[in-house]
C-alpha cells in the first residue's frame, strides 16, 4: 500500500470487519494467514519460524531471528468500551421488548443513544466449539428521552443511570434472545454467548478536504491493524518479531488473555529456550528488547482547548504521538524516547509528544505492565484522536498510515 487512499480502504476495511475483540483475532490471523504466517494450537510442538497463536480476544504472531538477536515487540488491545448482553437479556416493559445490557468499560454513555446498533460476538455450544455471528443489519436502538419530557436537558446536562438508561429496545414482538440467535447462527445447542451490540455505521472518510477518519473502534483497532500489518510486511533477520494483541485492556488487563495474563511471557520462554539461552542470557536479552506499546493518544479539541497540555497537545495528521509520564502511567523512559524519534526520523514519520496536564491525570496502558512483568522497556506511542471512548470516534486519515509505517520500522530497528 502506498497512496493514502490505499491505506485508510485497507483500515476501513478491517473496522467493518470487526465490531469484537473475537473478530479482530479472527481478521489478523487471515491476514497473517495470508502473508506466509503457520497457526499453532499450542506452544509445546514444532515451532513455526512465522506463526502465530490465538486464545479467544487475544493473538500474539512472531517471526523468529537468531540466538544473538534480541525481541522487537509490537503490543495493542483488540478491545473497545461498549454494551455487552447479559445472559438472562430479555425485558418485556411497557410494550417494548428490550435486552439488558452490560457496561464494558469507560464507556461515553451519551454517545450510545439514538444510534443504530447491531449485534456480534460468538457463541459457545454444548460441544465447546466457538462460533462467530454478526446480524447482518442494525436491530436495537437506545433512545433518549424528548426534550419536551426533560425541559432543561440542554442547560443543565444530560444525566444517564447506567442500570435505567441504557437498555436498548429491539422490538415490540421481538422473540427471546436465544431464540433469535439460534435462528441466526442456526446453532440450536447454545451453552454460552458474548454479544456486543456495535455501531452498525460503516467507517468513511469526512471532511470537507477529506482529511478525516470516522468509525467506531479506532481506540485500538488502528493500532492492531498498523502492529499485524507490519509483522505481515516484515522479514526475517537478527532480532525475534513479535506481535501481541491482548484483550482486556479496557477494564485492567488482568485476565488470561489481557496483558498482565501470560501469553506473552510464555511465548518469548518458548523462543529463548529453543535458541539455547539460559537464564542470565534470557535476562540478558530482556535487557536488550524493546516493545512499543500502541494505544491511541487524545489529539488537541478545538473546543476545549483548556483541557491539554499547551506545549504538547498533538494534532491531527501530523503524526504519532510519543506518550510520556513520569508517573509511569506510560513506560517512555528518555531512553526510549530517543530510540523511538530516531527510528521515525530514519523512516521519515512524523512524531509528536503527548504530556497530560498536572490537573487532568491521564489514563495507563499495556506498556507500563509489560515492562512490568518482563522486564522489557517499553514505549507508549498512539495516533491522536478525538471522542476517545465514544461509540464514534475519529482521527486524522494520514496518521494511520504514519503509525504502520514507524511500528514497521521499530520491528526493522
Amino acid at each position: 500500500m502506498t497512496s493514502r487512499d490505499d491505506v485508510v480502504a485497507s483500515l476501513a476495511e478491517w473496522l467493518d470487519d470487526c465490531p469484537t475483540p473475537a473478530h479482530v483475532v479472527e481478521r489478523a490471523a487471515a491476514d497473517l494467514t495470508g502473508s506466509g504466517f503457520a497457526e499453532v494450537a499450542a506452544l509445546n510442538g514444532d515451532l513455526p519460524e512465522a506463526g502465530f497463536l490465538r486464545r479467544d480476544g487475544s493473538i500474539i504472531a512472531w517471526r523468529t531471528g537468531t540466538p544473538e538477536g534480541a525481541h522487537r515487540i509490537v503490543g495493542a488491545h483488540t478491545d473497545s468500551p461498549n454494551l455487552r448482553v447479559h445472559p438472562a437479556p430479555d425485558i418485556a416493559a411497557s410494550g417494548w421488548s428490550q435486552l439488558g445490557v452490560e457496561i464494558y468499560g469507560g464507556v461515553l454513555l451519551n454517545s450510545w443513544l439514538d444510534r443504530d446498533l447491531g449485534i456480534a460476538g460468538r457463541i459457545i455450544d454444548t460441544a465447546g466449539d466457538s462460533i462467530l455471528f454478526r446480524s447482518a443489519e442494525a436491530v436495537a436502538r437506545i433512545p433518549q428521552l424528548a426534550v419536551h419530557l426533560d425541559r432543561e436537558v440542554n442547560e443543565k446536562g444530560l444525566l444517564l443511570d447506567r442500570q435505567r438508561h441504557m437498555m436498548p429496545v429491539w422490538g415490540t414482538r421481538a422473540p427471546a434472545f436465544r431464540e433469535w440467535l439460534s435462528d441466526l447462527t442456526g446453532v440450536r445447542d447454545i451453552a454460552a454467548w458474548d454479544a456486543h451490540l456495535f455501531d452498525a455505521q460503516p467507517a468513511r472518510v469526512i471532511g470537507a478536504d477529506r482529511s478525516l477518519l470516522a468509525s467506531a473502534r479506532l481506540d485500538n483497532q488502528v493500532s492492531c491493524w498498523a502492529a499485524s500489518g507490519a509483522l505481515a510486511d516484515s522479514t526475517a533477520g537478527e532480532h525475534t518479531l513479535v506481535v501481541v494483541l491482548n484483550d482486556h485492556e479496557e477494564v485492567g488487563s488482568e485476565s488470561t488473555t489481557g496483558a498482565a495474563g501470560p501469553i506473552l511471557e510464555n511465548l518469548l520462554a518458548v523462543i529463548d529456550e529453543r535458541h539455547g539461552l539460559g537464564v542470565a542470557a534470557r535476562h540478558d536479552r530482556a535487557a536488550r528488547s524493546w516493545c512499543l506499546s500502541a494505544d491511541n493518544a487524545h489529539a488537541v479539541h478545538p473546543n476545549y482547548p483548556e483541557r491539554h497540555e499547551p506545549s504538547h497537545s498533538p494534532l491531527p495528521n501530523a503524526g504519532p504521538a510519543l506518550k510520556l509520564n513520569g508517573n509511569q502511567r506510560y513506560a517512555t523512559s528518555p531512553r526510549g524516547a530517543a530510540r523511538l524519534r530516531t527510528i521515525a526520523a530514519a523512516a521519515g514519520v512524523p512524531l509528536q509528544t503527548f504530556v497530560s496536564r498536572n490537573n487532568m491525570p491521564c489514563g495507563s496502558t499495556i506498556g507500563p505492565i509489560t515492562a512490568t512483568r518482563l522486564g522489557i522497556e517499553a514505549i507508549d506511542i498512539g495516533i491522536p484522536q478525538l471522542s476517545m471512548h465514544s461509540a464514534r470516534e475519529i482521527c486524522g486519515a494520514e496518521d494511520p498510515g504514519h503509525l504502520r509505517r514507524l511500528a514497521a520500522a521499530f520491528l526493522d530497528s
